[in-house]
């Protein structure tokens, strides 16, 4: 049994490092060398070069940052982290006026969320 899409379709696709960008457009190919010149270039964050394309220059610049900020070569092995951060949802679903109102004669109000909106609203 041999999957297509798998582990093939991965090792097809070409990877780029988006934290080094070339002068004429475009992206640095994935990996370094061992030699003096590579020595001094900064750990890559690679991703296939059609996600390259689609990320915004913000999303590239936080990916790079926070592989970065890892230690690398731990244990002999590769840090990895997620290209994308997950999104926050709304604290508790409130929103605007929400976290102090009058609802049917009944004061509703939310302290922590007071605090978090404070100077937002």
């Amino acid at each position: 049994m041999s999957k297509s899409n798998g582990l093939d379709k991965w090792f097809k696709q070409k990877w780029v490092d988006i934290g080094s960008k070339k002068k004429g457009g475009g992206f640095a190919k994935c990996g370094r060398s061992k030699q003096k010149a590579d020595a001094k270039r900064k750990y890559p964050k690679c991703v296939p070069l059609a996600k390259a394309n689609r990320m915004t220059e913000g999303e590239r610049r936080s990916a790079v940052s926070r592989k970065r900020s890892k230690a690398q070569g731990v244990g002999g092995k590769p840090t990895n982290v997620k290209t994308f951060t997950r999104k926050k949802a709304a604290m508790g679903g409130y929103v605007g006026s929400m976290i102090d109102a009058d609802l049917g004669g009944v004061r509703v109000s939310n302290p922590t969320l007071k605090q978090y909106y404070k100077g937002m609203l």
